[in-house]
């Protein structure tokens, strides 16, 4: 039972399981406040002892995990920090919960009082008397010019405390804090005579609650910059995917019609690739004679470590035609294509047996099912938990092959060829490309970083020219950096002018326009470069590309001008909010455009079916003066966050609604093409899902600093926030998926991708017109104009979902009997 309460504990399907539990909850009650009210919302939810166990066991939940796998040990601080940073957040809110005090002060111009009336656990109304008295001097209320709508209000107070007199004002996002007691401008009477301050006392909780803050950003920008974190992983992954040279797509092209349909994967197929593209035999050797440090700190040869290599790997010194030095440019050049050559000796013919590999030889990608999962992992934790001693020839060959499947898993990673000295490392270490470089500075990092890189392109190039010079240059490179580094030895007139300038150029319309001009023409040049590589597909390409820019800049210009003329940030309501998510998609096109040209093909697309929306009649495109609440610079922050993690979320959903249509439309002669396409589309998705979860969480944290520094809590349970933490928890669970060992795959991710965009829907859409609270706009008329195209998408969605699974399992079954 224990051991079996530990696996629960510290499982990442638990993890899965629990974050939907708790998304469900908090959905559940927001429509309990909408037909029951806040506190049965709270009694029943928020508040009940079962939510508060819920949040307790996805903490046990993460740190058994930590302790399971080992985070500190491999230093994944990014991840470390960030989820830490949410026990962190956790806690404070428990703090607030049990200590924080909220109440209200009621005072007449002229009157005097020291109590506060507080709502207690109960659900009643006391009284809290306060260190210190309170004077309202004046009430002011501030209008718009011509207009009854509040500009401001404020309060005139007069604070008597240990004896002495202050004078002090209060007005929206204008605090005043004494003795740990922060009173807010929260509404005023009627007759403008009287005011209502709201008062809380949470100076722990609030400190512990931003310290998690700050932690959690902190947390979240070493994501995207640590070597060892799941973003770069992506980022390297993509590049190798990316890097596959335009000739070896074709070569991919030309298979699919030599094998009469069958998997483009094939093994003698893929050795004929390599075997008749080989590196020149003088260029091997050059490069083979560059000096590396082994793994025990000897310096030696190129060619020394890649003997080596290729004997442990293939048990012989030459591969078909290749020496160790070709074997090793032509592994570093095309990855892709040796994963699937079988060239990994096996001796046992049990262990081939067992997993149903060739008897002799196998490819890197037989070790890994249909669903990417390690084939050995069970039976090699237990070899490895067994004494040396009671280990069985098969436990002792199966930990050889594991050995062999890492060191290429480093190799195809640019590790272990230590080429790269660090003049100032105290015990003389040298480095390779795939390793942490973070001891390297400027030009030095810079170097180290690209180097082999640009190597390897000129490679590439020379396998089409046949000319050597460019890449031998860059080996002399090398080789001179090593000699060099080892130690070894507000209203005006022209605001005026602009609105009208603005109001004749309709921006937006011929923004949206030519985004879907532009974006659909960039689509299918994108699908029609995935058959045909001619040089006039690939001008066009990067042409509507530009014009795709200059369309962007257009936008950004009208977003500028807007700004300019209201005088605050342009995106306040919603009418605003959907130009600026075009704005943001677009931008996160753009954010992976050297990656994917698709991508940004989805993007336009989806930002001018953004505009189309925004012009639609029951979006209101004018200019309004801002409620007081929203006169604040953390309205800018939170918002542009917040709906800018909207983008990168649109992106994932079309980029998954892409990849469906492609597992069930690509045609067999082109599959592995196709699945080459989908796999990088599927990491550009899971990037793009990182970075608008990443900007969510911050969005909704700052909007957390907002709602304190302008009613005294940072959390109120308000149905939009819910939804936004909501939405936040969903997207965790989607960026988890690939944690979980069996059941994971890419037509998951990708559908799972796609639903989770119903999160930010209800967030943007639903909680305005359908539930009440602070960010409730009510109901709208032509709200059931948007909801036809909902459905209509929902049934779409429904459907290709489930034809895709069909293609998808008949597909891995084909490529289980191969």
């Amino acid at each position: 039972m224990k051991v079996s309460l530990n696996k629960i504990c510290s499982s990442s399907v638990t993890t899965i399981l629990l974050l939907f539990i708790y998304a469900c909850a908090l959905a559940i009650a927001t429509f309990i406040e909408k037909y029951h009210g806040t506190a049965a919302a709270k009694a029943i939810i928020y508040h009940s002892p079962l939510f508060f166990f819920l949040q307790f066991s996805l903490i046990v939940n993460f740190i058994a995990i930590v302790i399971k796998r080992q985070y500190f040990r491999s230093r994944k601080w990014a991840l470390l920090i960030t989820h830490f940073a949410f026990i962190i957040i956790l806690s404070g809110a428990l703090i607030s919960f049990l200590f924080g005090e909220e109440g209200i002060l009621h005072l007449r111009e002229g009157e005097t009082s020291n109590r506060i009336a507080v709502q207690t656990s109960e659900n009643s109304t006391g009284i809290h008397t306060l260190p210190f008295s309170v004077e309202l001097k004046k009430f002011t209320l501030s209008r718009y010019p011509g207009s009854s709508s509040p500009s401001s209000y404020e309060s005139e107070l007069i604070i008597r405390v240990d004896g002495e007199e202050r004078h002090e004002r209060v007005f929206m996002n204008n605090v005043l804090d004494i003795k740990g007691y922060r009173f807010f401008q929260a509404s005023y009477d009627k007759d403008e005579q009287g005011t209502v301050l709201s008062v809380s006392r949470d100076v722990a909780g609030r400190s512990v609650t931003y310290a998690g803050y700050l932690l959690l950003l902190i947390g979240l920008i070493a994501c995207f910059v640590t070597k060892n974190s799941r973003f770069m992983y992506l980022n390297r992954l993509l590049k190798k995917i990316h890097a596959a040279p335009v000739w070896l797509a074709m070569f991919f092209m030309q298979l699919s019609g030599a094998v009469n349909g069958q998997t483009n994967t094939d093994p003698s197929v893929m050795m004929d690739i390599v075997q008749n593209h080989r590196i020149s035999p003088a260029h091997a050797e050059r490069f083979g004679s560059l000096p590396m440090q082994s793994n025990r700190g000897r310096i030696m040869p190129v060619n020394t470590f890649s003997s080596e290599i290729l004997r442990k790997l293939h048990k012989e010194n030459t591969i078909g035609q290749l020496n160790s030095d070709q074997f090793l440019i032509s592994l570093l050049a095309m990855p892709e294509v040796w994963i699937h050559i079988p060239f990994i000796a096996i001796s046992n013919p049990e262990l081939s047996a067992y997993y149903h590999l060739p008897e002799k030889l196998c490819s890197y990608a037989q070790v890994f099912d249909q669903n990417e999962s390690y084939k050995l992992q069970d039976k090699l934790e237990a070899a490895y938990n067994k004494m040396p001693a009671h280990r069985t020839r098969f436990d002792k060959d199966l930990m050889k092959l594991d050995e062999q499947v890492n060191i290429l898993h480093q190799l195809v990673n640019k590790q272990m060829i230590n080429l790269f000295p660090e003049e100032n490392a105290p015990d003389h270490r040298w480095y390779a490309p795939g390793d942490d470089l973070s001891d390297f500075a400027g030009k030095d990092s810079m170097f180290v970083a690209r180097i082999l890189d640009w190597y390897l392109e000129e490679v590439q190039g020379a396998l089409k020219s046949n000319d050597w010079t460019k890449a031998e240059e860059v080996v002399d490179m090398i080789n001179t950096y090593q000699q060099a580094k080892s130690t070894l030895h507000h209203i005006t007139p022209e605001k005026i002018k602009t609105e009208v300038r603005y109001n004749k150029m309709d921006v937006f319309r011929y923004c949206k326009m030519g985004y879907l001009i532009l974006g659909g023409l960039l689509l299918i040049l994108s699908f029609i470069r995935l058959f045909q590589q001619k040089r006039w597909i690939k001008g066009s390409v990067w042409a509507l590309c530009m014009l795709v820019l200059l369309v962007f800049f257009y936008h950004t210009y009208g977003m500028g001008m807007r700004w300019y003329i209201a005088g605050y940030a342009p995106w306040s309501n919603s009418y605003e909010t959907m130009v600026y998510v075009g704005w943001a998609t677009v931008l996160a096109g753009f954010f992976f455009v050297r990656r994917s040209v698709l991508t940004l093909a989805l993007a336009t697309l989806f930002g001018g079916v953004i505009l189309f929306v925004s012009g639609l009649n029951w979006m209101d495109p004018e200019i309004n003066p801002l409620v007081p609440v929203l006169k604040s610079p953390w309205l800018m922050f939170h918002v542009a966050v917040i709906v800018a993690a909207y983008g990168f979320f649109g992106i994932s959903c079309l980029i998954g609604l892409t990849n469906m249509a492609l597992i069930v439309f690509f045609p067999k002669r082109h599959a592995v093409l196709f699945s080459l396409r989908i796999r990088e589309l599927t990491i550009v998705n899971e990037m793009s899902l990182l970075v608008g979860l990443a900007l969510m969480s911050i969005g909704t944290f700052l909007g957390a600093v907002w709602a304190n520094e302008s009613w005294g809590r940072y959390w109120g349970w308000d149905p939009k926030e819910t939804w936004a933490l909501i939405t936040m928890i969903v997207y965790g669970i989607v960026t988890h998926l690939h944690l979980m060992k069996r059941g994971y795959s890419i037509w998951l991710f990708n559908v799972a991708s796609v639903i989770a965009f119903s999160s930010v829907l209800m967030t943007f859409f639903g909680v305005n017109y359908f539930l009440s609270g602070m960010h409730s706009y009510g109901q709208n008329d032509n709200v059931s104009q948007i909801l036809v195209y909902l459905y209509v998408a929902l049934a779409v969605v429904v459907m290709l979902s489930f034809v895709s699974y069909r293609y998808w399992r008949k597909n891995q079954m084909e490529e289980a009997k191969l």
